[in-house]
């Protein structure tokens, strides 16, 4: 019964499994995106104390993806979000566009794909060491569209 419960709210363990062993998988359940948290040496666990920041989202490579990302009071907003279809949708927080900037930035959560309004916690992590907000296909390592965050 816990497991049931912690999966549906922000469980840095069970979720980091949960989107492991869900990768590549159909997801046909209803439940809000949850976030996953790294286990990362210097993860700052302090509140967040910067103003906010927001991006407007282009799509890359063919792809189209739209709508804002807000960083504020330690949550990554997305609002009037659409993108693509694709399998595993993740958002990341990253300093960069490319893969290499993908798999160095924060993988925050697996995105909804009918949702325009979506919103993950990011307990734990400093925001203001990143300056994009990546939509990336982690099945296919695909960059789907990006957001420049100031």
């Amino acid at each position: 019964m816990h497991t049931k419960f912690f999966s549906g709210i922000v469980g840095a363990g069970i979720v980091a499994v949960a989107l492991t062993l869900s990768a590549c998988g159909d997801s046909d359940s209803e439940s809000a995106p949850t976030a996953s948290m790294s286990m990362a040496a210097g993860s700052s666990m302090s509140s967040p104390m910067m103003s906010s920041m927001t991006g407007t989202f282009t799509g890359m490579g063919g792809k189209n993806v739209s709508g804002t990302a807000t960083v504020a009071d330690g949550k990554l907003m997305l609002s009037d979000f659409h993108t693509d279809e694709g399998p595993d949708l993740h958002v990341y927080l990253t300093n960069g566009t490319d893969e290499a900037a993908v798999m160095a930035g924060k993988q925050i959560s697996a995105i909804d794909l009918i949702k325009m309004s979506q919103t993950f916690p990011l307990d734990g992590i400093d925001a203001g060491m990143y300056h994009n907000v990546v939509i990336h296909c982690d099945k296919a390592k695909v960059v789907f569209g990006a957001a420049m965050l100031s």
